[in-house]
């Protein structure tokens, strides 16, 4: 199994002595998105869990813990957002010098393979203009081209989905002549610095550019931290159109994280995370609020993806 921790909120920055239990406890309850009515029980041992990606905008908690994860044996990466903008759309994110450091910390710590640099969303207005953003990036992959290999962008696409909580802001929709051209200009960023770069769950095409489609659950890159081949990797999460990521299981919530970007997706109410956040016990096997114990029900699909064949696992070892 691959955890997902978490696209729908951020656990690192504000869950993590809850997840820390949780992988004491060795398993976790997540309610159905679409049903909360419906929870189900996951199990976290290490026999079960291949591989964690955790996915944040200022992981400093977790990275404080992560010693607890290394004792237990289990593998992991991180999904790592860093984004230019200002207060006016990213209420409460932390000082970005001190989580730019964060970063170099925990590359240092772990390597930069398993650190992985997002600038996603990219949106524009008056003041977030394409000069803005070249600008941004040149500066922000000066600073962190030594402690990772890769960086992932993606584009405000749902747009309507956000629009009334940054009306105000002016935000105006992406063209696809300004993806190709802010595509463009990164894409000789990324280069100049030696860095890989790919979009996150974007329809445009931009193979011409020498940008590709990634994966952000990577099979591949699982399979190097891991050290065997893994079962199913090609089979796809499904979690959003043009997502390129192999299937896993997800133990967030939506409408759970307070940073308050009036961008994100995953928390469009904030009103609504806030009220939540403030129904979580770290001690319970749920992210927050209340569960009906007879209503639990034991996930099946929770098995580990390691193959049993013994030549393949030698084979990839070998690697090492």
């Amino acid at each position: 199994m691959i955890l997902s921790v978490s696209r729908r909120t951020d656990i690192p920055a504000f869950y993590s002595e809850w997840f820390i239990n949780r992988i004491k406890e060795g398993f976790v309850y997540v309610r159905n998105p679409f049903n909360y009515n419906q929870v189900s029980k996951v199990k976290l041992s290490p026999d079960n869990v291949d591989c964690i990606v955790f996915w944040s905008k200022n992981p400093k908690p977790l990275v404080e813990k992560i010693n607890i994860l290394d004792d237990l044996k289990y593998k992991y990466y991180f999904q790592f957002t860093i984004t230019p903008y200002k207060k006016d759309l990213e209420k409460n994110i932390g000082d970005k010098k001190d989580i730019i450091n964060t970063f170099i910390d925990l590359s240092k710590l772990i390597g930069k393979n398993r650190v992985i640099l997002r600038y996603d969303p990219i949106l524009q207005n008056e003041n977030y203009n394409v000069r803005f953003h070249v600008q941004a990036f040149d500066k922000l992959c000066t600073l962190l081209c030594n402690y990772t290999e890769k960086v992932i962008i993606s584009f405000l696409d749902d747009y309507n989905k956000v629009i009334r909580n940054i009306n105000s802001l002016k935000i105006r929709e992406i063209t696809g002549d300004d993806m190709k051209l802010i595509a463009y200009e990164f894409k000789g960023i990324a280069d100049k610095h030696g860095l890989i770069i790919e979009t996150c769950a974007e329809k445009i095409d931009l193979s011409e550019i020498g940008i590709n489609h990634g994966k952000c659950i990577d099979g591949d890159l699982i399979e190097s931290i891991i050290g065997y081949k893994i079962k199913n990797k090609n089979l796809l999460d499904g979690n959003r159109e043009h997502c390129g990521c192999m299937k896993c299981i997800d133990i967030g919530q939506y409408d759970t994280c307070i940073h308050n970007c009036l961008y994100c997706y995953a928390n469009v109410n904030k009103d609504k995370a806030i009220r939540n956040y403030k129904m979580h016990n770290p001690n319970s096997p749920i992210l927050f609020g209340e569960y009906d114990e007879d209503q639990v029900k034991e996930r099946k699909d929770v098995e580990s993806y390691k193959t049993n064949n013994e030549d393949d696992i030698t084979k990839q070892i070998s690697l090492f």
